[in-house]
């Protein structure tokens, strides 16, 4: 099977409808991936192969059991090289995307990719989320937050939650240590307003990865108080 068509499989796997204009959008973003990997550290992995699973199907993972779906508002806290809302906005031409990275040359390697691939609707934030989360036209505003392993869960959480609004979700892509995480984040999600919900299992093509999806449903407003100031939440986890 060519690369292509596990990535076209991969997708309808997870209800997508491919055209050939998405295979192509996600050939161009590998390539452009690729090619900026060479002067700065976006991926670990660059094998076309590898890229389409373990990054793009990754990511678009995130749409099982339909959290996310065409038209919700998202935004994709310490997006790094664009995992997971890229994939997602390639996916689903109608949700409005917000990507929110700390490092310049990263937001640039994004807007280069939506460029190309023709994507004019994404907002982009060179920022740090302790900052933006606290401002009233992101806090506390969108549908979805969704992160893909930036940090421990408790960090992550107080970096996510205050951008979500009350009814929608936190949509945290993570690895094997996932219950783990969950059980050292009983305090955070109490702090914070969220309650979990379902820990989804992934499977991924080709691959033993052991990858998981938790979602959490905001139930009530974050506190004022947080996020906290850049470097506290890493520092000290609510605990």
């Amino acid at each position: 099977m060519s690369n292509r068509d596990i990535l076209k499989n991969g997708l309808e796997n997870l209800g997508i409808s491919v055209d050939d204009k998405m295979l192509n959008d996600f050939n161009i973003y590998r390539e452009i991936l690729v090619d900026w990997n060479q002067k700065m550290n976006l991926t670990g992995i660059e094998d076309e192969k590898e890229v389409y699973i373990k990054h793009f199907l990754d990511s678009v993972s995130a749409v099982t059991n339909g959290y996310i779906k065409d038209g919700v508002s998202i935004i994709d806290v310490g997006t790094g090289a664009g995992f997971p809302g890229l994939p997602l906005r390639i996916c689903l031409r109608n949700i409005e995307l917000t990507l929110l990275d700390s490092l310049n040359k990263r937001i640039n390697f994004l807007q280069e990719v939506s460029k190309q691939v023709g994507i004019d609707n994404i907002e982009f934030i060179h920022g740090r989320a302790e900052d933006f989360g606290k401002l009233e036209e992101y806090r506390e505003k969108y549908d979805i937050a969704t992160a893909r392993a930036v940090a421990g869960l408790p960090i992550l959480m107080e970096f996510c939650v205050p951008f979500v609004k009350v009814g929608g979700y936190f949509v945290c892509l993570k690895g094997p240590n996932a219950n783990l995480e969950l059980e050292e984040s009983k305090a955070a999600m109490d702090v914070l307003g969220v309650e979990f919900i379902e820990k989804i299992n992934i499977e991924l093509p080709e691959s033993d990865l052991n990858h998981n999806i938790l979602v959490f449903k905001k139930v009530k407003n974050t506190p004022d108080k947080y996020p906290r100031k850049a470097g506290k939440p890493a520092k000290s986890p609510i605990k």
